[in-house]
C-alpha cells in the first residue's frame, strides 16, 4: 500500500448527504477482484447520460475540477453495502483524501485499509470549505497526516485557512508507513518462519489431513 504522509491537491466539492456505496460503485461493474478500473465507472450514474456521455452538470465533470484529489463530501458518506469496491474506485479515480462530516463505519474503515485518508470535521468547517472551494476555482488545500493539519494554499480573502483533525493513532501509523493487513502480518515474517520450523515435526508426524484419510 502506497504510504501516505502529506498531500497538496484540488478539492471536488460533492454537496450531498448520504450518498451509499451503490452510487459510489453500482453494483453492476462488481466484476472484478483486483483493485483497479473502478474510477471510470466511480459515481457513474450521476456522471453519466445515458450509459456514456459525460453529465456536463455534475461536479466531477466540470473542467475546475480537473485532476482533483481530495473529496469534500456531505454527512454519512459511504453509507449502504459493505462493499469495499467503493474505496477502490475512489482511489483509482484519484482521490486519498475525503472530508466529510461523517462516514459509513465500514466505508471509514476499509479507507484506510486501501491507501485513503477519511477526515471527519464538524459541520461548520466542511460547509466553509465548501463555500471556498465553490467561489475559488482551482481551490487547493495541503493535507498533512504527521501534524494532523489541513492547510488553505489558495490564496482567498480572508484565507489562511488552519484546521486541525483527529485519527487514531493505530490508523495514522498504517497510513504513514503504508501497512495494510498483509503489510502488518508481514512484518512478523521471520517469527511466522521460526513458528513453522519449530513445528515441522509435529507436522511431519500427524501429517496432512489429506494423507491421514480424515
Amino acid at each position: 500500500m502506497t504510504p501516505f504522509t502529506r498531500l497538496t491537491g484540488i478539492v471536488a466539492p460533492l454537496d450531498r448527504v448520504n450518498v451509499d456505496t451503490d452510487q459510489i460503485i453500482p453494483k453492476q461493474f462488481l466484476k472484478a477482484i483486483t483493485r483497479e478500473g473502478f474510477g471510470r465507472f466511480l459515481f457513474n450514474d450521476w456522471r453519466y447520460i445515458e450509459g456514456e456521455k459525460p453529465n456536463p452538470d455534475f461536479v466531477l465533470n466540470q473542467p475546475r475540477y480537473q485532476g482533483a484529489s481530495i473529496l469534500l463530501a456531505g454527512t454519512n458518506f459511504g453509507c449502504g453495502s459493505s462493499r469495499e469496491h467503493a474505496p477502490w474506485a475512489v482511489l483509482d479515480y484519484g482521490f486519498r483524501a475525503i472530508i466529510a462530516p461523517s462516514y459509513a463505519d465500514i466505508f471509514y474503515i476499509n479507507c484506510f485499509k486501501n491507501g485513503i485518508l477519511p477526515i471527519t470535521l464538524p459541520t461548520a468547517q466542511v460547509d466553509e470549505l465548501f463555500r471556498r472551494t465553490e467561489q475559488n476555482p482551482g481551490y487547493q488545500l495541503t493535507v498533512d497526516l504527521e501534524s494532523q493539519t489541513i492547510t488553505e494554499e489558495t490564496p482567498v480573502p480572508g484565507g489562511g485557512l488552519k484546521l486541525s483533525f483527529e485519527v487514531d493513532p493505530f490508523r495514522r501509523e498504517c497510513l504513514l508507513k503504508g501497512w495494510d493487513e498483509i503489510g502488518l502480518t508481514l512484518r512478523f515474517g521471520d517469527r511466522i518462519a521460526d513458528f513453522e520450523r519449530a513445528n515441522q515435526p509435529n507436522a511431519t508426524r500427524y501429517g496432512s489431513l489429506e494423507t491421514s484419510g480424515q
